[in-house]
């Protein structure tokens, strides 16, 4: 009988599921069933996979927080941005990329639980989990960055699911596929329908303020964005990592619009808020002290509060940006020691941002460009420069220009060191430069014996053989890798490095990227560097027969030097705005009794540099010029300042005298415009015609070296006139030898809202309107291009 029954009821059972099975009967066994099998297997296997996606794509993107962070954290392909009906339509419906991944899962999961479980009949879906299915649906395709599909989606769940609790997030979805796709307006317009809705949670309102500020911020309405992520904070929001990364981007906003008082508010509110994930409560101190103003803040709490962020082992990951801050704060207050300090802590630490590395090497250069130590400020801007992945923004572009200057500052160093070391040597006794040698070969005798050990070792630790050093630890171990051993890999190191010099990690690492320095001045004077005899290195007769004594030798020695130091004096002064470093080589200059040619303009640039901090001595060459030199060109600059406007009537007026040097450039005559242009170069120093000369220099180098020189000379012109004329000029010729666009910078305003537009990119353009090199080169010596011509005198 028992069994009967459960025959029975397993029969009953078995007929019930098959009639449920059907998705065209409104039975409550049929909704049941189907909402049942929606939500706790397929749906719920969706569900799974795309949380575990989510958290993925969450855990791998890196914030940057030296820049405005981005509202939503998602890197989004730039190709994929674009409107639609633009030529990244078909890739964006390209699912290729997409195929694989908890995206693509999640996705698969809901389009099977639409298909198998969707119970439509009479235009009613009596599934409640099928809008939940669509919804999944659009949020693994956005994720994956496929926005049209994903747009259609959420457009499909407002059309057909009004009543569902889904609706308004559909709304606020759609509108953040509609920014994703450049379409700004349309998504403000359905975000403020959205917000005028009444019976609106707060969530829901918190959700579409932060989309509504997504939207204004592709616009570029800083104003407007601070307002609506400040309006988001009068509502309730669960989503505390949204609620975090809005109060950062406001804190940081604030200060973009120079609101300090508004900006430490956040800040600190966020620093307090205990739900905020960790990095972002740690980063709002950081952010806080980079607001420090010594005049206002309190210096000792401030520093205080970072050395206790320092002390705390859970923030070993920031230790190098909280080292980096304290230097900050540091050198504000003048305390450079302790600035130095802290950066090379910065850079100790085990976990050292390549970014702040960037910084910390930039900070660590300017202190040395500061003191004029200049080499060791251009080895901090090459370790800049070296780690840099993004080298065309303003900060690196800046930067190269710098670091090219210091170029030639360190050239002409090296040049006033050498030459005077020799001029030295030759006033000395007999007895004095023996003295001099003996001692040379004393230290070099050091040298060698370090050198030998260094062999020596290398001989010893191969990578089977017992290394020595029976002091090291890994010694004592028994190490025999060459590499285990940390005293050979450092004398190892010092060996490669004084046989190659620095070298970045790259193929081909051996061929040295440095370009020649050559310059006119130093053919003039090439003083030949001769191999020394090894058989003769430690004889002091050998190094003493190698001392100068030609008299011709000797004076182009003295002249070279001397046009080193004036050279250098100019660049101090015009260049680095140094005064005081170029009063100290300009007077150099004059204690060698130079040439009368430098005499006179190094007067007139000692007058001007003493004028901003000695006017006891600018007053001395003022009038050492106005009295020795009355009828100069620079007593009648300091006696009558509209010289120079009268001057060009004149006939040899610096515009006078350019006109005649373009004349022989049409004329063809190109070796001729080059020595006059630099021979004009020197003469009208300190005036505006010195550009003029050497845009026109480096239009006649292309006529007579080809290319390759031409774009050397050019971007000269740029770094050293970026602001003037001939320098957007020069620049603008350089783009188009290269094959580029010309982007003008403009400063950031984004007080008003105003209409995206977008510079079409270079795939977009029609290639037959831009010239090859080649043809640009012909144009060029052929003049038919006015364009990119020198400019003429006067214009």
């Amino acid at each position: 009988m028992k069994k009967a029954t459960l025959q029975l009821i397993i029969f009953i059972s078995l007929i019930a599921i098959l009639i449920s099975c059907s998705t065209k009967k409104d039975r409550f066994l049929n909704r049941a069933m189907h909402s049942t099998a929606t939500k706790y297997n397929v749906m719920y296997n969706g569900k799974v996979a795309y949380e575990s996606a989510k958290k993925q794509l969450d855990d791998s993107y890196k914030d940057d927080f030296f820049q405005l962070l981005p509202i939503e954290p998602l890197k989004i392909k730039e190709e994929l941005a674009l409107p639609m009906g633009s030529k990244s339509m078909s890739s964006t419906n390209n699912d290729s990329s997409s195929s694989k991944g908890g995206f693509s899962r999640a996705e698969e999961k809901a389009v099977k639980a639409i298909q198998k479980h969707s119970m439509n009949i009479g235009g009613t879906e009596k599934n409640k989990q099928i809008d939940d299915a669509y919804f999944l649906l659009g949020k693994a395709r956005y994720y994956d960055q496929r926005f049209i599909p994903a747009i259609e989606t959420f457009k499909y769940i407002i059309k057909h699911y009004p009543n569902s609790p889904l609706f308004s997030q559909a709304r606020i979805w759609e509108a953040k596929c509609l920014i994703r796709l450049g379409i700004e307006d349309e998504a403000i317009y359905k975000l403020d329908l959205l917000l005028d809705l009444k019976e609106t949670s707060n969530q829901i309102k918190a959700d579409a303020l932060t989309a509504l500020a997504m939207a204004y911020t592709g616009q570029d309405s800083t104003q407007v964005v601070i307002n609506l992520l400040d309006s988001t904070l009068l509502y309730k929001n669960k989503k505390n990592n949204q609620k975090a990364r809005n109060l950062f981007i406001l804190g940081q906003l604030y200060r973009k619009e120079n609101k300090i008082d508004s900006s430490n508010i956040v800040f600190n509110q966020l620093s307090s808020f205990k739900k905020a994930p960790y990095r972002f409560k740690v980063h709002a101190q950081l952010e806080r002290a980079k607001n420090y103003n010594k005049d206002i803040d309190n210096t000792v709490q401030i520093v205080k509060g970072l050395v206790k962020l320092s002390k705390n082992r859970d923030n070993r990951s920031f230790l190098d940006a909280i080292y980096y801050q304290l230097g900050k704060i540091d050198l504000i207050n003048n305390n450079t020691d302790e600035a130095v300090n802290y950066f090379k802590k910065a850079l100790q630490t085990k976990k050292s941002n390549k970014q702040i590395k960037s910084f910390v090497y930039e900070e660590l250069g300017n202190i040395k460009f500061d003191k004029a130590s200049f080499l060791s400020a251009g080895a901090y801007y090459d370790s800049v420069l070296a780690i840099t992945e993004n080298k065309n923004t303003k900060r690196i572009r800046r930067l190269i220009r710098k670091r090219k200057s210091l170029d030639e500052v360190i050239r002409l160093e090296n040049i006033t060191v050498k030459n005077d070391s020799i001029l030295d040597l030759v006033t000395m006794s007999k007895e004095n430069q023996t003295n001099f040698f003996k001692n040379y070969i004393k230290e070099l005798k050091k040298k060698d014996e370090e050198a030998q050990v260094i062999a020596q070792n290398k001989k010893s630790t191969g990578f089977g053989e017992t290394l020595i050093d029976p002091s090291s630890k890994q010694s004592a171990r028994g190490a025999k890798f060459y590499f285990y051993n940390a005293q050979t890999v450092g004398f190892g190191a010092a060996e490669f490095k004084r046989v190659w010099g620095e070298r970045d990690l790259v193929d081909n690492w051996r061929l040295s990227d440095k370009k020649s320095n050559s310059n006119e001045e130093e053919a003039l004077v090439k003083v030949e560097e001769e191999v020394v005899d090894q058989t003769k290195k430690y004889d002091v007769d050998y190094y003493l027969s190698k001392i100068p004594t030609n008299k011709k030798v000797l004076d182009s020695i003295g002249t070279h030097r001397d046009k080193a130091y004036y050279k250098l004096g100019l660049i101090y002064k015009e260049k680095f705005k140094k005064d005081v470093l170029a009063t100290t080589k300009l007077e150099k200059l004059l204690s060698f009794s130079p040439d009368n040619k430098m005499l006179l303009p190094a007067y007139y640039h000692l007058y001007k540099a003493y004028e901003s901090f000695n006017m006891i001595k600018s007053d001395f060459y003022k009038a050492k010029i106005t009295s020795d030199y009355p009828e100069s060109r620079y007593a009648q600059m300091i006696n009558n300042p509209d010289f120079l406007t009268k001057e060009n009537a004149d006939a040899n007026s610096p515009e006078s005298i350019y006109g005649t040097v373009y004349k022989q450039y049409l004329d063809e005559k190109y070796p001729i415009v080059i020595d006059n242009c630099k021979k004009h170069i020197i003469s009208f120093s300190n005036t505006d015609i010195v550009p003029k000369f050497e845009l026109l220099k480096a239009y006649a180098i292309a006529k007579t070296k080809g290319r390759e020189a031409f774009i050397q000379v050019l971007t000269f012109v740029v770094d050293n006139y970026p602001s003037l004329e001939e320098g957007i000029h020069a620049k603008k010729v350089l783009a188009s030898l290269n094959g580029e666009v010309i982007i003008e910078e403009k400063e950031e305003k984004m007080n008003t809202p105003k209409p995206k537009q977008k510079s079409p990119s270079k795939k977009e353009m029609d290639k037959n309107q831009r010239p090859s090199n080649e043809k640009m080169l012909e144009l060029i010596k052929k003049n038919k291009r006015k364009n990119l011509g020198p400019p003429r005198s006067g214009k």
